[in-house]
């Protein structure tokens, strides 16, 4: 990269026609420095991120409706998520306990209290479990960074949860597999 910049320098100075030769060669240094960046998703956005968190920290903005994990100083994926809707919302710090594949669903007493209908238990894998096919449970009681359902995909976006994080299930698993147990998260209103 120094070698590009002083031959940019050289060339300027030289007299040699640097508009857009130059207006080239940085663009392809900015492409290749986000070409670096992991990019195997469809509907995330590489983002600028505050400089002043660490990177492999999670980062909930509940009034955005997303979730970035920062890849980098000053550098953050960004994800689409539904929050806790209202009267359910937290804030703080807590960090990642676990990480589950397909894992199963026993709705918490508060959610079997406002819907009686649900069953006690839907196994992981299966089409009606709300947790879909990852999930990130947090050290701050019953509560995760999941999937969804397909039913449930058009609530991403939206205050919709009793406490979790949803994400579209392509998004979790992203997620995942970037994340370690122990990794820090944020939420912030």
């Amino acid at each position: 990269m120094r070698k590009l910049f002083a031959f940019l320098r050289r060339s300027h100075t030289a007299g040699a026609p640097t508009g857009t030769l130059q207006a080239f060669l940085m663009a392809t240094v900015v492409g290749l420095g986000v070409a670096a960046l992991p990019q195997d998703a469809n509907a995330r956005n590489i983002v600028s991120f505050s400089p002043h968190v660490a990177p492999g920290t999670v980062v909930i903005s509940a009034g955005q409706r997303r979730l970035f994990y920062v890849v980098d100083t000053g550098v953050a994926i960004s994800y689409p998520v539904a929050v806790p809707k209202r009267g359910k919302e937290w804030s703080g710090a807590t960090s990642i306990e676990g990480k589950y594949v397909n894992p199963d669903w026993v709705p918490p007493a508060v959610v079997k209290a406002d819907h009686p209908e649900l069953p006690n238990f839907i196994r992981g894998g299966s089409p009606r479990n709300p947790m879909g096919v990852r999930a990130l449970t947090l050290s701050s009681g019953e509560v995760a960074i999941h999937g969804t359902t397909q039913r449930m995909r058009a609530s991403i976006g939206t205050a919709a949860s009793y406490g979790c994080i949803r994400m579209l299930n392509e998004d979790v698993s992203d997620l995942y597999d970037r994340v370690d147990v122990g990794s820090p998260v944020m939420m912030t209103r």
